[in-house]
């Protein structure tokens, strides 16, 4: 899957869907590092993939925010 095509999908997403996203993602996240730190993570690019599709989630859950804030202004 392509980049556009991941952020599309979260672009697509409530605030409360990107919510429990981020929530898993940091899961996720914490995961992959005791892996590393165990010397069990074989894959390590996941653990950039991961950082960076939490970056997307909370880079879109605060846009979709300040767009909630300005309508109600």
């Amino acid at each position: 899957m392509k980049q556009t095509d991941k952020t599309k999908a979260l672009a697509g997403k409530s605030q409360e869907e990107l919510k429990t996203e981020l929530a898993a993602l940091l899961k996720e996240q914490f995961g992959l590092r005791m892996q590393r730190a165990t010397q069990q993570l074989t894959n390590t690019e996941k653990l950039k993939e991961v950082r960076r599709n939490i970056a997307r989630a909370r880079t879109l859950l605060h846009q979709k925010e300040q767009t909630a804030q300005r309508g109600q202004s």
